[in-house]
């Protein structure tokens, strides 16, 4: 196992799939020449040629659009959008041609592009720069959407996407990108359905996906040392489809659940889990389940009031010591 940054994650399963499939390209804004926003493509330009590394001008919806017509002729490519927050150019591509053409096809087509982007709420970026977009990918029939939490989960989902011959959505936060953890020297895959526990308990279930799983984390740990209760905490990766087997198990497990999420509450992924919980475990419930999200509001420029839109750990703590009475 090596230590390695999230972004160099990416990185090597990028270049291993290129090395691998004379088929694999990328395109994006900036990703050749100056190696992606968050270095996610350095030195590929240079190793791989303009031919299958391909700076691309500012037009989401004109590239994505190239991507998907070369995926219906057997090409793979990796598209990079530089911020989730400009894929809303991109969804007619996305949405209308690269989800639906294997069904309207009858299995005659198929559209094997992936889709990376960075997102969510990172230092003072303003309201058109931190959209939190995975609610509405994952509502997308015929699209698959999973959000790593850590470089091992990075490098086996992308490396799992790129082999896929479904259209893949990979939301990768901007606050990750430097994150260090362990990656598997051998090649590793991480199937793109699916869940993890990060964290075994019996007491609560608190389920996260991408940032707010490490929200989890630590308000576990201050839960148990603190308050006595001890929280399983399970890591969303999938979000389409969502492991309703993992999320059925634990709450059986625990008979509590939380949902976190940084995006705001209304049509959500909390709102999907609570719905799942309510129709596979409702009789193995102690309590309502709970959602921890952000404020339904733009997020502000202002850091203080950044903060106050965008959840916590200490929120989540705050909310399962409500649901114990203990608050």
């Amino acid at each position: 196992m090596a230590e390695i940054m999230f972004w160099e994650a990416v990185l090597r399963a990028h270049d291993e799939e290129m090395a691998r499939d004379p088929l694999v390209i990328c395109m994006g804004e900036d990703i050749g020449v100056a190696g992606g926003t968050y270095k996610a493509t350095k030195g590929l330009y240079e190793k791989y040629g303009e031919k299958r590394v391909m700076d691309t001008p500012i037009s989401e919806g004109g590239f994505t659009g190239l991507a998907v017509g070369a995926g219906f002729l057997g090409v793979r490519p990796i598209v990079e959008i530089m911020s989730v927050n400009f894929a809303w150019l991109a969804m007619d591509q996305l949405f209308n041609s690269a989800a639906k053409v294997r069904y309207m096809s009858g299995g005659q087509l198929e559209a094997p592009i992936v889709v990376r982007s960075p997102g969510g709420c990172a230092h003072q970026l303003g309201a058109q720069h931190s959209a939190r977009m995975e609610k509405v990918f994952m509502g997308i029939a015929g699209l698959r959407v999973v959000t790593p939490s850590n470089p091992r989960q990075a490098y086996g989902l992308l490396k799992s996407a790129i082999r896929s011959n479904d259209p893949v959505f990979i939301n990768e936060h901007e606050l990750m990108y430097n994150m260090k953890g362990e990656v598997p020297d051998e090649e590793y895959f991480l199937p793109l359905e699916g869940s993890e526990v990060a964290r075994p308990g019996s007491d609560i279930t608190l389920f996260g996906y991408n940032v707010s799983v490490h929200w989890c984390l630590q308000a576990a740990e201050i839960l148990n040392k603190q308050h006595g209760i001890n929280a399983e905490v399970v890591d969303l990766y999938s979000l389409a489809p969502l492991d309703r087997a993992g999320i059925k198990k634990s709450v059986a497990k625990t008979h509590r659940a939380l949902i976190a999420e940084e995006a705001e509450a209304p049509v959500g992924v909390g709102s999907e889990v609570m719905a799942i919980i309510n129709e596979e475990c409702f009789f193995e419930l102690d309590a309502a389940p709970v959602r921890v999200s952000a404020k339904n509001v733009p997020i502000p420029y202002n850091h203080t009031l950044e903060k106050a839109a965008v959840p916590s750990a200490k929120d989540i703590v705050q909310a399962v010591l409500k649901m114990f009475g203990k608050a």
